[in-house]
């Protein structure tokens, strides 16, 4: 992923959950290479801060953006070095719907990458075209409030129409109604890996 992809697609789950697990947040590309997103690392970093994320698990790889399809193999690499240090129980990564060169590379690396692990995939709106979720996770109306204040950290992309506020919160309420609650964040199920216990 880069910079603000994990907020817009599971920032209030995230929130909900990070007191209650340890979590680990890995972006592949810190954008520090592109002279107008110079910014867009410590807007990550504070962002992950009001998500409750300490930046000792806020991770940055070294991949260039836009060319993740020519590092495939450098990514799986990359992915099977954290799965053996970090030992996650469950991923999340971007929506198979998701037309990103980057974040198909992302996704299907992770699932080459995570066999034998749950692998959910995430909406980001301005890249993803006939996503529908299939997993369904409540949150709580501070989740959804905490969400949006991560994401005005990001200076950077204050004018983008995905960073609207309502239109993040529609998303939560819509997701949320499917659900039968007030608000949810969706996902693709992308692998479920369980067991039946008596």
């Amino acid at each position: 992923m880069v910079p603000d992809d994990i907020e817009l697609g599971c920032g209030a789950l995230l929130h909900h959950i990070v007191k209650e697990t340890d979590v680990l947040c890995v972006t592949l590309s810190d954008n520090q290479k592109n002279p107008d997103l110079k910014q867009v690392r410590n807007e990550h970093i504070r962002s992950m801060k009001i998500l409750g994320v300490p930046e000792e698990k806020v991770v940055f790889g070294t991949f260039q953006t836009r060319v993740f399809p020519d590092s495939r193999q450098e990514i799986l690499e990359y992915f099977l070095k954290l799965r053996k240090e970090f030992q996650p129980d469950l991923i999340f990564t971007h929506s198979k719907q998701d037309v990103h060169q980057d974040h198909n590379t992302m996704t299907d690396e992770a699932l080459r990458a995570f066999r034998g692990i749950t692998v959910l995939g995430f909406d980001v709106v301005r890249s993803s075209y006939g996503f529908f979720p299939n997993f369904l996770a409540q949150v709580t109306e501070e989740d959804v409030n905490k969400k949006i204040e991560a994401l005005a950290e990001y200076e950077t992309y204050r004018d983008r129409y995905y960073f609207n506020n309502e239109l993040t919160r529609s998303i939560m309420v819509r997701h949320g109604a499917l659900a039968q609650c007030p608000f949810a964040e969706g996902f693709d199920i992308l692998r479920i890996v369980g067991t039946f216990e008596k």
